[in-house]
């Protein structure tokens, strides 16, 4: 089965990123497959690239990444949710005078189209928020 998940909590201020990391790390020993995160809200703090949290704090941007590469799935940051909060990736910087780029690598800026298209690709399609 074909899982998309969108994340509406920041990493380590509430408890829907990492619900959702550990729902995706678990569903490809069930047979399923994640196919593509909506990061949306507070949600596109997942994809700062400058996340560095304490050595005895799971590294949550580093396990998405994984997930990513594992589940071939996509991590999508929402482009307008992403640009007020600075999270922005090199053509966005460039567009708005910043310096360098703040999305990680493996996120990618996609609009509220992609997030329905997700939503369509998906057998199922599950909410985590705060």
């Amino acid at each position: 089965m074909d899982y998309g998940f969108m994340v509406l909590g920041a990493p380590y201020s509430t408890q829907a990123s990492h619900s959702a990391l550990r729902l995706a790390e678990a569903l490809p020993e069930r047979g399923h497959r994640l196919k593509a995160v909506f990061f949306y809200h507070d949600g596109v703090f997942n994809g700062a690239a400058a996340m560095t949290p304490p050595q005895d704090e799971p590294h949550l941007l580093q396990r998405w990444q994984r997930v990513a590469e594992q589940q071939q799935c996509e991590l999508l940051v929402c482009v307008a949710a992403g640009a007020r909060r600075g999270i922005l990736d090199a053509r966005e910087a460039s567009r708005y005078g910043i310096a360098a780029p703040t999305l990680a690598d493996g996120f990618r800026l996609a609009g509220l189209s992609e997030l329905v298209m997700a939503q369509q690709l998906s057998d199922r399609f599950i909410t985590f928020a705060p």
